[in-house]
């Protein structure tokens, strides 16, 4: 009950469901104004966005989904929801089709969702406005990037399996290492971990990792290729990167990728902070956001 009650404190959000399908797809609606969708990645939860909500939902509105599986959505066996990256994609775009969003919206994302907000964006760019992206990729992993031996464990071996669903040490492991400067409290990483408490509700966790495309033949990734196609035509957009560049991930080599297809952007980048930009480095990246949002 200490946990719950951190939670209602940190995250004093009003939860929403949209029925995907028989599951129960859970996301913030906070605030009126322009739209913004905050996008996250694995193994975190809406609960990543919570202070950039706060401070933009005075003059936004901010919708912040949890993924099947992830946060406060419902957590299915493989037999009821399919851990893919196009039902993700589609999970997004039924809701913000639910919402009759009309106008053109703001993607934040971060991690996993820069895959799966990209992917919707290059379906629908018309829908788009501005970009603030943050840690991720939206493109194939860069050719001098070798794939993480941890995520490699993860991805491909009954001891990945084991340690994540097991021992949730892929929630575990991101809240420790995920801040670098400004390392997360106990309470803090316990709220991290807290929608991952059992081998079932762990299932997202792992079969985010075993959906990473590395090359030709794996599942989806022609669709990560087409979509790496496909972002380019948002070089005019305002666009904001900001980065922690200890990601032991989404490291240098991502960073220089999407500079290299959008040398306009404005660029804040962090060599001392790690993955969790928005948490590490609180203190100045939400500040950062909040001001690119009203400027431009």
């Amino acid at each position: 009950m200490v946990i719950n009650a951190n939670l209602a404190k940190e995250y004093p959000f009003k939860s929403n469901y949209l029925d995907l399908n028989g599951q129960k797809y859970h996301y913030l609606d906070e605030g009126q104004g322009p739209t913004v969708v905050m996008l996250h990645g694995n193994p975190s939860w809406s609960f990543y966005f919570r202070n950039l909500v706060k401070e933009l939902s005075n003059r936004f509105r901010c919708i912040v989904p949890d993924h099947i599986g992830c946060g406060l959505s419902d957590k299915p066996g493989d037999d009821r929801y399919d851990y893919t990256l196009p039902q993700r994609v589609d999970d997004l775009e039924q809701l913000l089709d639910n919402l009759q969003l009309n106008e053109k919206i703001t993607l934040v994302v971060h991690d996993w969702g820069g895959m799966i907000g990209m992917t919707y964006a290059v379906r629908h760019p018309e829908r788009i406005s501005r970009l603030v992206i943050l840690n991720t990729g939206a493109f194939p992993l860069p050719k001098a990037k070798p794939f993480p031996l941890g995520l490699r464990i993860c991805r491909d071996t009954w001891l990945g399996t084991l340690l994540v669903r097991g021992f949730n040490a892929f929630s575990r492991g991101a809240a420790w290492v995920g801040c670098k400067e400004n390392p997360m409290s106990a309470e803090l990483r316990a709220l991290y971990q807290l929608p991952y408490d059992s081998w079932q509700n762990r299932i997202a966790t792992l079969r985010f990792v075993q959906d990473i495309p590395l090359q030709p033949g794996d599942r989806n990734y022609d669709l990560i290729c087409s979509v790496a196609d496909g972002i380019n035509q948002f070089a005019n957009l305002p666009m904001l990167i900001l980065w922690g560049e200890l990601d032991f991930v989404f490291d240098r080599h991502f960073l220089a990728e999407w500079q290299r297809r959008f040398p306009a952007a404005e660029l804040h980048n962090y060599p001392e902070a790690g993955h969790y930009i928005l948490e590490d480095r609180q203190d100045v990246v939400v500040p950062i956001i909040s001001e690119f949002m009203d400027r431009t």
